[in-house]
């Protein structure tokens, strides 16, 4: 079914018309620093970007604070979570280990756990792809009330979603699923006989020099890493708590812009693993996703990419790989629009159309007033948008799109800061919520409520 065309920008990338003269060096650097202190200003970004071409670094700078409390800047030196960045590393490191013959990504998974349900079904490769069909585990209700704050080792986090109903047949459509990647972190465990963080520090931290990059441990003190924050009731709070033990690999390192660049460069050479193995990582297999990589064309230039998100951080990293451009944004805001901010970010690289963001500040509302709007409204038959409340916050979901938070920016208008959009609700003539208006560029549709 043909998505309506008012909700383009909910897109992750936007293709566009193709042009051929890249950005001025001097002009990337100003436009970077206008767009990013305007999402600075917002309270939407803080954190560290650092943009190259051609074995150049045109932008490496920190922007907003690695701690508020203590009003210490952010730098290129600073180590933030890198999230779900982790599992290009963690599919590099399989590669590693198909290279030196200890598997296979045609292995089955019942070779390395062989009572897990279906494992004579599971590749490793299905694993890669996210087309296992096994449930994402941070999706559980357990997840919230329990797990992201207390410590489970890779055995017990397996055990959480070993035994529940496969969402589709192996192979048969890709749906992303962390769950995909703690096995594979089992795997590699299993067949190296060391832990993921001792494989990933000998076989790729220590050979590139990625001096500031590791495992974060609960326990374990980390020079330079940023403070995470959240968004709350207009005030800079902050994140929640989170035990990184369970995101293992496929969301437990940790790094900086300038690492990441030097293992963007590795990435080009056969340093860390062969072409032939690289041909496989980076070929999409379905959904535009490779081996921990995202292969899509933005501006009709080939991008392999992955972004992250984790309590209190965000990050995304764009490989032009026949351009050798690189853009790495790496944030300590968990509610930053990291996929508007990356799409802006290319854009300026390849001068191409983007827009600053309009200045505006958004207020702090009562809980009472923004669960007023909790309830469904039809766009269209077929077209619903859910309003949700959960701690704080105002929530908003499109029938098949992503779940976007609403910022107040009056009692009845809020907008969207992944997208370039706004939405009001308004009221009826006995003072209760009748419907939410969508602006979005110049227009305005409106989307009844239904319940």
């Amino acid at each position: 079914m043909k998505k309506i065309s008012l909700l383009y920008l909910i897109a992750i990338v936007c293709i566009c018309k193709f042009n051929v003269a890249l950005a001025q060096q001097d002009d990337i650097q100003k436009n970077v620093d206008e767009y990013i202190d305007a999402h600075v200003q917002m309270n939407q970004f803080s954190g560290s970007i650092l943009i190259a071409k051609n074995d150049q670094i045109i932008v490496t700078k920190g922007y907003g604070f690695a701690n508020y409390g203590f009003e210490i800047k952010n730098n290129p030196e600073i180590k933030f979570r890198i999230a779900s960045l982790t599992k290009g590393f963690t599919a590099v490191a399989i590669l590693q280990l198909e290279e030196n013959s200890l598997l296979s990504v045609d292995d089955k998974l019942q070779k390395y756990i062989p009572d897990y349900p279906q494992g004579d079904e599971i590749t490793i490769k299905h694993l890669l792809t996210h087309t296992s069909g096994i449930p994402n585990h941070t999706e559980f209700e357990d997840f919230n009330k329990e797990r992201r704050v207390f410590g489970y080792n890779i055995l017990e986090t397996i055990e959480t979603f070993k035994n529940k109903p496969f969402e589709f047949i192996p192979g048969e459509k890709f749906k992303y699923s962390n769950s995909n990647y703690i096995l594979l972190g089992f795997i590699i465990e299993q067949v190296s006989r060391m832990s993921y963080d001792e494989y990933v520090k000998q076989n790729i931290f220590e050979p590139l020099k990625m001096n500031s990059s590791g495992f974060e441990y609960p326990e374990k003190v980390i020079k330079n890493l940023a403070q995470g924050y959240c968004f709350k009731n207009n005030e800079i709070e902050k994140a929640n708590y989170r035990d990184m033990s369970n995101a293992h690999a496929s969301g437990a390192l940790y790094s900086t812009t300038e690492d990441l660049y030097i293992w963007d460069r590795a990435l080009y050479s056969e340093e860390l693993i062969s072409n032939k193995s690289k041909e496989k990582m980076f070929t999409e297999f379905k959904d535009n996703y490779g081996f921990g990589w995202g292969i899509v064309n933005v501006f009709n230039h080939k991008m392999i990419a992955h972004s992250g998100d984790i309590d209190g951080f965000t990050s995304n990293i764009s490989r032009f790989v026949n351009d050798d451009i690189s853009i790495i944004i790496l944030s300590n805001f968990e509610h930053t629009p990291i996929n508007r901010i990356n799409k802006d970010l290319i854009a300026i690289v390849f001068n191409e159309k983007y827009t600053v963001p309009e200045i505006i500040k958004t207020i702090k509302l009562s809980n009472n007033i923004l669960q007023s709007y909790v309830g469904k409204y039809e766009l269209k038959p077929g077209f619903i948008f859910s309003v949700s409340f959960n701690d704080g916050k105002l929530f908003c979901e499109l029938t098949g799109q992503s779940k976007l938070e609403l910022a107040p920016i009056s009692e009845s208008e809020f907008i969207l800061k992944e997208v370039e959009a706004k939405i009001s609700f308004s009221k009826n003539s006995n003072q209760e919520i009748e419907k939410l208006i969508l602006h979005q560029g110049d227009q305005e549709v409106p989307a009844n409520k239904i319940e």
